[in-house]
């Protein structure tokens, strides 16, 4: 008995990280599982891995968070100065996260506008864009439209609005500045690892579309200097949102350099 008291204390102390891990292993095992559905096509199969790993990512963050220990044992002054969130996130990586996050949905919007529109297969639409080669009707595909982008879609409704909310929550909670900094930026990290997974991925089948004939026109121009760069950028932001998931610390500069929690 006198040993159980200090070890579920460490369980505690630590909980925060087993249930962020945790999220992760989730959502590999959950992706792993979608990839074997063998009567849904590839490019549908990704969508669901990408989609299932960037929820259960959130969801285990959002679970660590709920998790966290709260010291109680030192009575804190209120400052007269309003927490505001974007204190909390990571100053160069938040904004450019969000500005991901609003140009997916537009990049997604295009795409679902400028899909093919079969009214027969309601269920299906979407799935390539429709282009004139040679003076002939050609289509390019797999066209990220609403068929592939419904899952992401649904994705980001509910993972955007919960995780405004953990860092609202965060923001003017108790605890003290290192913590709430730690915990803001695994939920920024987070999200962040859907967006950008997400992104990724539609902009891969973008510029596979538009490259893998000759038909792509400007459209090919356009993929060499914007796209790529893009899945660049994108690819970048997923490893450094995998870390700050894992690792909240290792890459805040601030905590490097051991800034000191508030008084």
């Amino acid at each position: 008995m006198l040993g159980t008291a200090p070890f579920q204390r460490c369980f505690l102390d630590h909980a925060n990280y087993y249930a962020r891990w945790s999220g992760l292993a989730i959502g590999i095992v959950a992706a792993q599982a979608l990839s074997t559905l063998g009567h849904v096509e590839f490019e549908q199969r990704v969508v669901f891995c990408i989609t299932a790993f960037g929820l259960c990512a959130v969801a285990g963050v959002l679970l660590a968070d709920a998790l966290t220990l709260i010291p109680q044992d030192a009575v804190r002054t209120a400052s007269l100065a309003p927490r505001l969130v974007r204190d909390h996130v990571p100053p160069r990586m938040g904004p450019l996260i969000a500005l991901q996050g609003v140009s997916l949905a537009v990049l997604l919007a295009i795409t679902a506008a400028t899909a093919s529109v079969d009214p027969d297969r309601i269920f299906s639409t979407g799935k390539v864009i429709a282009v004139t080669c040679n003076g002939m009707p050609a289509s390019l595909g797999p066209w990220p439209g609403m068929y592939y982008s419904l899952p992401t879609f649904g994705a980001l409704a509910i993972a955007t609005p919960t995780c405004v909310w953990a860092l609202r929550r965060i923001a003017h909670g108790p605890g003290g500045e290192q913590q709430r900094r730690d915990r803001a930026w695994a939920v920024t990290g987070a999200w962040g690892l859907l967006v950008s997974s997400q992104q990724l991925y539609a902009v891969l089948m973008i510029s596979i579309s538009l490259t893998e004939t000759g038909c792509a026109g400007s459209m090919g121009a356009l993929t060499f200097w914007v796209f790529y760069p893009l899945a660049l950028l994108n690819l970048f932001t997923v490893a450094w949102s995998l870390i700050t998931v894992v690792a909240p610390r290792a890459v805040d500069d601030d905590a490097a350099k051991g800034s000191p929690d508030d008084e």
